[in-house]
C-alpha cells in the first residue's frame, strides 16, 4: 500500500493542494435543510464526499462535530470515514488529541491503524507535553504508512503567547515553541522518509507571521519536505491569492484546506465551489 506521502503526493499532482473541510456546523446543517443531529451530519458528510470526488484530493473532517452527538455521532463519522477512503480521498482526521504514554499510544491506535473503524490516512495530534511523548503515534505512522500533522503555529490569536514562548533546555534550545516542534518535525522526516515529502507534518494557520513565530519555511521546504496543513483560508481572512506569498518555497508541499467558504454554497452548488476554488488554488501555487 502507497505511504500517507506517496498519496499526498499524488492528490497534489491530479488534483492540487485544496483539502475541503468536512465541518457540519449547526448553522450549515439547519441551511442544508439537514436535522441538527447525528443523522444530518451522515447526510452532510457523505453529500460533502460525493462532491469532493473527481474534483479533489484530500478532505478534513472535523470530529468535534461528530462527536458532540455521542456514540451515534462516532458511529455516523466511520462512515463518512470509510466512504472517503474508499473513493480513493485522502482523509486527514482531525482530531488534536495529545497526551503520553499508553494514551497518546491508544489514540494512535483508534486513528492511524488500519481496519480500525475510525481509520484515516493522517491525523492532527498535539505535542503541549513534549514532541517525544509522540513517539508511540511517530512509530505507528511510520508502521503503518500513515501520516501526522503537529499543532505548531495556529491561528487562534490565544496560542500566540505559548507558541512563540523559547524553549530553554534540551536540543531546541533558543528557538520558539512553534519552531521547535516544526524542527523537530523536520529532523523526524530526514531520518525516516523515503521519498520527496515526508509523512509527518506541521500545522501552520495562514493568518499567522511565521517570523514571529520562529518558523524556518526553508527548512520545511527541504527534501524530504515537511508538509504543512494550512487553515485559516476563506472565512478566516487568508486569500488563495496570497499562499505563494505566505508559505513561500513550502507552497509546494502545503495541504490549502476550506471549509465554510465551500460549505455555505449549499448541498446543489458544493461541487461548482469546489471546482471554482480548487482552480482560484492551483493558479496561485503554480
Amino acid at each position: 500500500m502507497p505511504t500517507f506521502a506517496e498519496r499526498l503526493g499524488a492528490a497534489f499532482s491530479e488534483y492540487g493542494h485544496l483539502c475541503v473541510g468536512i465541518d457540519p456546523h449547526e448553522y450549515l446543517l439547519a441551511e442544508w435543510g439537514l436535522p441538527v443531529s447525528a443523522v444530518g451530519a451522515h447526510e452532510f458528510g457523505l453529500r460533502v464526499v460525493e462532491a469532493c470526488v473527481g474534483r479533489v484530493g484530500i478532505v478534513k473532517p472535523q470530529v468535534a462535530f461528530y462527536e458532540r452527538f455521542g456514540s451515534i455521532g462516532y458511529r455516523v463519522l466511520e462512515d463518512v470515514l470509510k466512504e472517503a477512503r474508499k473513493a480513493g480521498l485522502v482523509v486527514i482526521a482531525d482530531v488534536k488529541r495529545g497526551d503520553l504514554g499508553s494514551t497518546i499510544e491508544a489514540y494512535g491506535q483508534a486513528w492511524l491503524t488500519p481496519g480500525a473503524p475510525l481509520e484515516a490516512d493522517a491525523m492532527t495530534i498535539s505535542a503541549f507535553q513534549g514532541f517525544g511523548a509522540l513517539r508511540s503515534p511517530l512509530e505507528q505512522a511510520g508502521r503503518h504508512g500513515k501520516g501526522l500533522f503537529v499543532l505548531a503555529a495556529t491561528s487562534n490569536p490565544e496560542a500566540m503567547a505559548v507558541q512563540t514562548a523559547i524553549i530553554q533546555r534540551e536540543t531546541q534550545a533558543g528557538k520558539s515553541v512553534a519552531g521547535g516542534l516544526a524542527q523537530r518535525a523536520v529532523n523526524w522526516n530526514r531520518t525516516h522518509a523515503e521519498g520527496p515529502i515526508g509523512n509527518i507534518g506541521v500545522v501552520l494557520g495562514a493568518t499567522v507571521d511565521f517570523t514571529d513565530f520562529g518558523i524556518d519555511l526553508a527548512s520545511l521546504a527541504a527534501e524530504p519536505a515537511t508538509p504543512i496543513l494550512a487553515p485559516g483560508f476563506g472565512y478566516q481572512g487568508a486569500q488563495f491569492a496570497d499562499v505563494k506569498r505566505l508559505f513561500g518555497v513550502a507552497a509546494a508541499s502545503t495541504v490549502v484546506t476550506a471549509s465554510r467558504s465551500i460549505l455555505a454554497s449549499g448541498p446543489s452548488a458544493i461541487g461548482d465551489a469546489i471546482k471554482r476554488q480548487a482552480d482560484l488554488l492551483g493558479e496561485a501555487i503554480a
